[in-house]
Order: structure tokens, then C-alpha cells, then sequence
């Protein structure tokens, strides 16, 4: 039984992760479109190409990790050595030269590209390591949920901090190109920090060896339905989370509005809150990680698979009822409330994904007997990128096809008010409900065929038992 500070230290892993990673879901679409200077097509396009580029590049990391062998493990020397390249690239990739058009888009193209490999060689090892810290199936979704709890916590951070951060550096006299940059330093320095941490507390326990070639675990992967499977309806979850938390900063800016605030009086006390994209997207973090916390009572009661379905399920009812809500002072709240149900949902759906990634792992392992734990771990995170990468461009495109109108810098800074086409502001309405219900739907669908249960992974693990203690006594 591992010890608390262990579960801790690997949550730290995820909590620089989840730092970057929700800065770049969510700002930099904006970023590109209304700070760098770019078109939305030409946008939409760099998201779409790096990220594709970063989901082919898992797998190939996965299965060098797979090879490496050190005394610190298999994986655990990656987050030691590629950190401080991992806080580097995530400031360049904030950096706005002062070059023409052209070679402003070179260097988006370079410097996204570089963020995502490096992103690639910290996060696939980090991922992997749940499979060797523990053979106990219970115990890796307990792990899980220490790190999804932590990756949201560190995002409700990011989140929250990230334009206060930048308007504070405004405030300094700085423009507001270079004030996401210093941003970005803040929030650099504070990953490299976590990512050493993680290093420090964590172990590897299970000794995996790899004694099948390259083209073999390819194969196996290729032929595991399981993962087949799991890389659809995980594909789906990243696709979910990524159009609605691109679309955030869109639809407050053009559907909510600047300086609106949520108004209430408890116990005769009057307040007033700022309602801004930063404080709908940390109210959505902190409720991720109360969904973390119940996801290890919930995958017990009802079990992996049918924990998936319900949750999709009531995604779907929620994004749905969503569009309805008025743009009122009365709407607001119940957005607030609405963000706050659907984050515990797809709180709950992060460790769960995480486990079932584990389950298949031990399934491979027992079917075909090659140990590909990066490998499989690798494609989660290819899934979580082609999402990403998917749901980011779609958004782009979807608002430059429907008439969106960007802000100039001057307009960014001053939050001016822009007339949008109705088509345009349907489109983002449309964004934050009906389609993530669908692809939502679609996650439900394909998980229905994911064949391991809780009774079918409880027999796997026995019989790896089993077959582990018989190696390690010969």
C-alpha cells in the first residue's frame, strides 16, 4: 500500500501538466486570433496540424519508455530531466515577436510544434508510471483520483490567476503581448517546481520488461479491442471538454459581456462578483475536483464501464439545457450552477478514463504478454490531443464559417464591445450546448461495446498475480 505522500507527489505530476495544458485549451485560441495576431482559419489550421503532429509523436514515446531502463525506473527520469525544457518551450510559446505576418506565423508553427514534443516527453512517461506504481486495480483509480484532484486543482489556479496575472502586468505599463508572456513566466516557473517534486516522492514497484520487438507490440495494440475502444469514447470525453472550454472566452466576450456581475443579498449583506471567463472556467475547476473525489466510491458501486455511461448521459441532459438559459442577471447564476453539474461529471470522467487506460495495460498484458505499458499510456494522451486538437480547430473554423468578427489588440485591451453577426453568436451558443451533447452521445455509444468489466478485470489481475510471482521465483 503506497504511502499518502507518493499519492501526493504524483498528483503534482498532473497539477503542472493540467496548468499548461487548460492555459493552452482555453487562451490560446484567443491568443493566436486577438493577442499574436493571426486569422482564425490560419488559427484554426496551426491547432489542428501541431496538435495531430503531437498525437502521432505518443505512441513513439511511448514505446522508447517502454525500452528505457535507469535506476530511477522506466519513466520516472523524464520528469527530472524534461522539465525545465517543458517551462521554457510554454514561455515561447506566449512570446509575440515583433515580425511581419509571415514569419510571425513560422514562428507560431515552431514554437507550437516544439511545446507539444516537449509536452509529449514529460506527460506520456508521467502517464505510464500509474501502471508500475501499483498491481492493484482499486489502488491505481485511488492514484488516479490523487491526480486528477491535484491537475484540477493546479487548473483551477492557472485559470483563475491567469488574467488577473496579466492585467497586473498591464498595470506595470506593459503591453498585452508581453504581459501574456510574463504571465506564462509565473506560471512556467511553479511547473518546473511541481514536476521535480513529482520526481522526488514517487516509486516504481512493478518490473515490466519488454522482450517482444517494436512491430510486435504494434500488433498487439493494433489487435486489442479494448483499446480500440477506450481510445474512442476518451477521444470523445477531450473532444467534449475542449469545445466548450475554447468557446469560453469567446462566449463571454460576446454573449455575457464585459463587466457584468453576479448580484445577491444573504443575511441583508449585499455582494457583487465579477462575472468573467476566469471565474466560470475556476468554478469549473474546483467542481472537477469534487467529482474526482466521489469517482473511487462510484467506479466501486457501479463499475467502470456503466460509471461512463451515466456520466455521458447526464452531460448530454445538462449541455442541452444549457441553450436555454437567458442572458440575464438571473441566467448568470444559473450558468454558474450549470458549470458547476457539469464539472462534476467530467471530474468523475477523468480518473475513470485514466483506470480504464490501467485495465487495458494488465489486459495486454495477460492476452498478449508483452509489457506496453507506455505504449498503451500513450494513447490516451494521443486521444486527449487529437480531441484537443480536433475541438480547437473545429471552434476556429466554426466561428470564421459563421461571420465571427476578431478584436484588435487596442480592442482586447480596452474589452471593447463588438456588433457580431446573429449568426456568429448562435454558433457560440450553440458551441456551449448542443454540440458537446452530441459528442457526448457518441461516447456512449461506443463505450457500450468496451468489453472489461469489473468482474472480467478482477480476473485478469488474478491471473497476472499469479504469473508475476511465477517469473520472479525462477
Amino acid at each position: 500500500m503506497a504511502k499518502l505522500t507518493e499519492k501526493i507527489g504524483y498528483g503534482f505530476g498532473d497539477m503542472s501538466s493540467s496548468m499548461f495544458w487548460k492555459v493552452f485549451s482555453y487562451y490560446l485560441p484567443f491568443f493566436y486570433s486577438n493577442v499574436f495576431g493571426l486569422t482564425l482559419v490560419d488559427a484554426g489550421l496551426l491547432v489542428l496540424v501541431t496538435r495531430i503532429w503531437d498525437a502521432v509523436s505518443d505512441p513513439m514515446m511511448g514505446v522508447v519508455a517502454d525500452r528505457t531502463s535507469t535506476r530511477w525506473g522506466k519513466y520516472r527520469p523524464y520528469l527530472l530531466f524534461v522539465a525545465p525544457l517543458f517551462s521554457i518551450a510554454g514561455i515561447l510559446l506566449f512570446t509575440t515577436p515583433d515580425w511581419g505576418y509571415g514569419a510571425k506565423l513560422i514562428y507560431a508553427y515552431v514554437t507550437y510544434i516544439l511545446m507539444m514534443t516537449v509536452y509529449t516527453g514529460i506527460n506520456v512517461p508521467y502517464g505510464a508510471m500509474l501502471g508500475v506504481m501499483t498491481d492493484d486495480s482499486q489502488e491505481k483509480t485511488v492514484f488516479s483520483s490523487f491526480r486528477m484532484f491535484f491537475a484540477y486543482g493546479g487548473s483551477f489556479i492557472a485559470l483563475a490567476a491567469w488574467e488577473p496575472i496579466v492585467n497586473a502586468f498591464k498595470g506595470l505599463g506593459q503591453t498585452t503581448a508581453s504581459a501574456w508572456q510574463h504571465a506564462m513566466i509565473v506560471v512556467a516557473a511553479l511547473c518546473f517546481v511541481l514536476f521535480i517534486a513529482c520526481f522526488a516522492l514517487t516509486r516504481e514497484r512493478v518490473k515490466t520488461l519488454s522482450t517482444v520487438s517494436v512491430g510486435s507490440d504494434l500488433k498487439a495494440l493494433l489487435s486489442n479491442r479494448p483499446w480500440w475502444l477506450l481510445i474512442g469514447a476518451a477521444l470523445c470525453f477531450n473532444l467534449f471538454s475542449t469545445v466548450r472550454g475554447a468557446t469560453v472566452a469567446y462566449y463571454f466576450a460576446d454573449i455575457i459581456g464585459f463587466g457584468k456581475t453576479l448580484d445577491s443579498t444573504l443575511f441583508s449583506f449585499h455582494f457583487s462578483l465579477l462575472f468573467y471567463a476566469g471565474l466560470f472556467l475556476s468554478v469549473g475547476e474546483v467542481s472537477n475536483m469534487v467529482g474526482v473525489a466521489i469517482t473511487v466510491p462510484l467506479a466501486r458501486r457501479l463499475g467502470k464501464k456503466s460509471l461512463f455511461i451515466c456520466v455521458n448521459a447526464a452531460l448530454i441532459v445538462l449541455s442541452i439545457c444549457f441553450f436555454f438559459i437567458p442572458v440575464t442577471p438571473a441566467g448568470f447564476w444559473l450558468m454558474l450552477l450549470f458549470q458547476v453539474l457539469i464539472s462534476i461529471l467530467t471530474g468523475i470522467m477523468s480518473p475513470l478514463v485514466w483506470s480504464m487506460y490501467a485495465d487495458v495495460s494488465d489486459y495486454a498484458e495477460h492476452r498478449f504478454h508483452t509489457a506496453s505499458t507506455g505504449l498503451i499510456f500513450s494513447s490516451s494522451s494521443m486521444a486527449q490531443k487529437f480531441g484537443g486538437a480536433i475541438g480547437g480547430a473545429a471552434v476556429l473554423w466554426l466561428l470564421s464559417a459563421c461571420g465571427y468578427t476578431p478584436r484588435t489588440d487596442e480592442q482586447v485591451a480596452a474589452q471593447a464591445v463588438i456588433s457580431q453577426p446573429e449568426s456568429a453568436l448562435l454558433c457560440l451558443r450553440y458551441l456551449m450546448s448542443f454540440i458537446p451533447a452530441a459528442v457526448a452521445l457518441l461516447a456512449i455509444v461506443v463505450c457500450y461495446f468496451y468489453p472489461l468489466t469489473t468482474e472480467r478485470v478482477n480476473e485478469i489481475n488474478r491471473q497476472l498475480k499469479l504469473s508475476r510471482n511465477k517469473s520472479g521465483n525462477e
